[in-house]
């Protein structure tokens, strides 16, 4: 990049971290800190859904799939309109009646009043966990972005990727510990105005024109690349079990479900991201990769297929270079001087918007619904955030360090939506509609589904049809969850008690004065 890209992007991450600090001089509690007070409108909302579950891994992968199947890679983001559409249906209507009674502010606080204080930690653990890892497949593609775009010879003897793994991870660390939710959501819709701007506007167009126009294009690609049809029945059935389910059991979206001001607000923010997700994200993505294929194949650079991908193409062609790196190199080859920082800050805008996301997910499980139940103790507003910043920032360290296992970042992301979605789909589901559950049948689910998920992504065994390990695993979590609500029915007792403000549902406090499974059905 030229100096004054440089110039560019750095003022760009100053702005980030300035908003930050902005909101940091202004969170008075918990409840600013992790749901925004619950008074942001629908449109932040929503362009801060979007923008977090597209995000950096998405919008790098998606690129990689453009480049590898071409338009037929677009069917990933269906299944988030089609997630985010049913959530706005039949969840948020439900989710917020109990909110404006318990005061919420995490998805285990959901699942503790619909089971009991056991199951809410076990939900906890997996989701904390799940969301840790895709914390850090966002660090990994901010940190490929910078390596192939802004870092030409790092320091101290260190690889340009692992050099900005550490740079990406210390601003994305910094401005999530400083604001909190309403620094991210306030960023998030900064952040995919300039993505969405910057992809259309400058890098679509500079792709095209470097290319030669339409023909160029078509005449460099299969017919195939053109096609909505170039994936087999097994990867979209696997795309769907990994990220429908999502919506039902997401960290992040329940606390923006809290944030919002009412059911008309959230449907209306949850309706506006699945838009922007399909069709609008959807095929900006994966043409950007197509226009990445077409340009290296005139240039003769091989890109690599991702290891996600790999069994789905076979070995009918060894590519040299890695295949989530196409995007970001052909942005830094074909725009000039000024557009290259501004498409590629549109670029971390996609992926700090994610990271900082699931960054506060994960710090909201294991400080409010896992440490706060474990040393059964108020604590004051103050010393509330304090602990919130600390958590996050080791949270934040940890996942810089998880990203360097990372082998893609479709990997990363794959894999914690596979393991949160067999954990807590099931149980979450018979939540909303079973009445027949039980708080112990919930923990048999959790744990069979999780855990057998865990099992087949670590010792990696062929499985049958090619099938996703969420698939499996979510059918253990069934038989589990079905299994031991039979052998171990709750117990019904009293009605939950009603929160007044001054005993919020999250607290210590609120756990003290009972749980039941059946209470709210």
């Amino acid at each position: 990049m030229h100096f004054f890209d440089y110039i560019l992007f750095g003022l760009y991450m100053l702005v980030v971290l300035g908003i930050g600090f902005y909101f940091f001089k202004r969170n008075k509690d918990a409840v600013d800190y992790y749901v925004g007070g619950r008074s942001v409108g629908a449109t932040h909302v929503g362009l801060s859904i979007v923008a977090t579950d597209v995000g950096g891994g998405f919008s790098i992968g998606l690129g990689g799939l453009g480049y590898l199947i071409g338009l037929s890679g677009s069917w990933l983001l269906f299944t988030g309109l089609l997630g985010a559409w049913l959530s706005a249906v039949w969840i948020i209507p439900r989710i917020k009646a109990l909110d404006a009674r318990h005061n919420m502010l995490t998805y285990p606080d959901f699942l503790r009043l619909k089971y009991n204080h056991h199951v809410a930690l076990v939900a906890a653990l997996i989701s904390g966990i799940g969301y840790l890892g895709f914390t850090g497949a966002q660090v990994l593609a901010g940190a490929k972005l910078m390596s192939a775009t802004v870092v030409v010879d790092a320091p101290f003897d260190m690889s340009p990727l692992a050099f900005s793994l550490y740079v990406i991870g210390a601003i994305i660390i910094g401005y999530t510990v400083l604001g909190g939710l309403k620094a991210v959501i306030y960023t998030d819709t900064v952040q995919w105005i300039i993505l969405l701007s910057g992809l259309i506007f400058l890098g679509i167009p500079f792709a095209m024109y470097r290319i030669g126009g339409w023909s160029v294009l078509r005449n460099h690609l299969p017919d195939s690349h053109f096609s909505l049809m170039n994936i087999t029945p097994v990867m979209f059935v696997n795309w769907l079990v990994t990220i429908v389910p999502i919506w039902l059991v997401g960290m992040t979206l329940y606390q923006r479900m809290y944030a919002c001001r009412d059911v008309r607000e959230a449907r209306r923010a949850w309706y506006i991201a699945g838009f922007f997700e399909y069709p609008v994200m959807a095929f900006i993505g994966v043409f950007l990769g197509v226009c990445g294929r077409a340009y290296f194949s005139i240039n003769t650079i091989k890109i690599k297929v991702g290891h996600m991908l790999s069994g789905y193409f076979g070995s009918a062609w060894i590519p040299t270079v890695d295949a989530e790196a196409a995007v970001p190199l052909l942005i830094k080859l074909v725009l000039p001087v000024g557009a290259t920082g501004i498409v590629v800050a549109a670029y971390f805008s996609a992926i700090m918007s994610t990271a900082d996301s699931c960054l506060m997910a994960s710090s909201g499980n294991f400080v409010n619904d896992l440490l706060q139940r474990l040393i059964k103790r108020d604590l004051s507003d103050k010393a509330t955030i304090r602990i919130s910043q600390l958590a996050t920032l080791v949270i934040g360290l940890a996942a810089v360090v998880l990203a360097g296992s990372f082998r893609t970042v479709l990997d990363g992301i794959l894999y914690a939506y596979a393991f949160m979605v067999a954990g807590l789909f099931v149980p979450t589901l018979g939540a909303y509609f079973w009445p027949g559950r039980s708080p112990a049948g919930a923990r048999m689910g959790m744990l069979a589904g999780g855990s057998l998920t865990l099992l087949l992504i670590f010792w990696g065994l062929p499985l049958r049809f090619g099938l996703d390990p969420a698939f499996f695993g979510i059918i253990a979590s069934l038989i589990g969850f079905v299994l031991g609500s039979r052998l171990f029915p709750a117990r019904v007792t009293s009605a939950a008690p009603v929160t007044d403000g001054r005993t919020p549902a999250h607290s210590p406090a609120a756990d003290r004065q009972g749980t039941d499974s059946n209470r709210l059905r």
